[in-house]
């Protein structure tokens, strides 16, 4: 019988996963337990993705206000702490910043505008270009930003971010600047101690900053990068790709992503005699087109993910080949002969003609995307995601 279905996504429920969980067991088993439930087969290259926040879990990767705080405070001391470029956001970076106001003893925050790095606006283009405003080029403070554009709330959490921000730190009993600059060494003019809060720009950040006379300079993934009395840490990210937990906890990006998935891998392997891939994966990497926000606050898509996953795609255009190789064929004759192209080519496809228009992008990022989407980001209660067929072409 032809086949008729090509990629299919299956949100896998799992028990609720605490610390302490054997992720490995808890993963295999729900898959496996599925298959049977619901009668699909496992086949090699079928892929596992698994969302890093159940890993953090598990191993129980939480920090609280004051972990953040011992640690801010042993690299800054009693200085002015200049933070820059923080997103806009009270999950990722809200209570985050409780820790590293309770450390301080003055706060001067930077905010990149009209936006921040993942796209959530502060202001609108229209209205910058209304009054005049070049955001490359000028600096505001906190007075002359309300004064040109007012209180203005985030489109879709209704937060003032500004106000937001100032409030937290100033809950501490703490003074409390706000300015507003797209370049890195206008902090320097309020202070020489910085962190920077960047995700995707921070090695940049750090360069114009040590290029201008910085004298402490941390980023976010130098905070709780390493153990502070047994609590959470993340070797390589720190707080970046952190999460609120509680309002004074946060879940930290989870470690030793790469022992696990090899892990599940071996497991299924031993159960199955199949091979399947295995990812870890965060935010998607993708852009909302009505708010302009760029999925992606986690600093990498997937921490974690097995050799078969490494790469891009290598496919080509269905529609090229029919509309130019092969535009006088029709019907059983068309898919024979563009059947019988990918067969023979399929080595070839990379920044050939035929590959043009297809999504140069990285497996991990495509393939992380398409997870987060399935298991969603509330209570769909599915933290794994099963993907079968990703691979096939059109031949198979």
């Amino acid at each position: 019988m032809e086949r008729m279905v090509g990629t299919v996504s299956r949100g896998i429920r799992t028990p609720i996963i605490n610390d302490g969980d054997d992720i490995v067991q808890i993963v295999t088993d729900s898959i496996l337990k599925a298959s049977e439930l619901k009668g699909f087969k496992i086949y090699d290259r079928d892929i596992v993705a698994i969302t890093e926040s159940v890993i953090a879990r598990a191993q129980g990767n939480y920090a609280s206000i004051d972990d953040i705080a011992k640690d801010v405070k042993s690299k800054f001391g009693d200085d002015t702490i200049g933070i820059i470029f923080p997103i806009l956001s009270r999950n990722r970076f809200g209570v985050c910043l409780k820790g590293i106001a309770k450390a301080a003893k003055k706060i001067v925050i930077m905010l990149s505008y009209p936006a921040d790095e993942v796209g959530n606006h502060l202001v609108d283009l229209d209205t910058l270009d209304e009054k005049g405003i070049n955001p490359w080029t000028d600096t505001l403070t906190e007075e002359e930003f309300r004064h040109y554009f007012g209180y203005v709330k985030h489109r879709f959490t209704g937060v003032d971010y500004i106000e937001y921000y100032k409030s937290i730190v100033e809950e501490y009993g703490i003074e409390c600047e706000i300015v507003f600059s797209n370049h890195a060494k206008t902090i320097l003019n309020y202070t020489k101690s910085v962190l920077t809060c960047d995700i995707h720009s921070r090695s940049r950040t750090k360069k114009i900053l040590r290029a201008n006379g910085v004298e402490k300079l941390y980023n976010l993934d130098e905070i709780l990068s390493t153990p502070v009395e047994g609590v959470g840490y993340n070797e390589e990210y720190g707080l970046l790709g952190s999460n609120k937990a509680t309002e004074t906890t946060v879940k930290l990006f989870p470690r030793d992503c790469q022992a696990i998935v090899e892990a599940i891998q071996d497991e299924f392997k031993k159960r199955t005699g199949k091979t399947v891939e295995v990812m870890v994966y965060g935010d998607g990497a993708f852009k909302d087109p009505v708010g302009g926000i760029w999925e992606l606050a986690d600093p990498v898509v997937s921490p974690g993910y097995t050799s078969g996953l490494e790469g891009t795609p290598n496919e080509i255009k269905l529609k090229y080949l029919a509309d130019n190789d092969f535009a006088d064929l029709r019907g059983e004759e068309l898919k024979k002969a563009i059947a019988e192209y990918i067969k023979n080519n399929e080595c070839e496809f990379k920044d050939s003609r035929t590959s043009q228009g297809t999504t140069p992008r990285r497996l991990t990022d495509l393939i992380g995307s398409l997870a987060d989407l399935t298991s969603g980001s509330g209570d769909k209660g599915t933290p794994v995601v099963y993907i079968q067929g990703y691979f096939d072409d059109f031949t198979k």
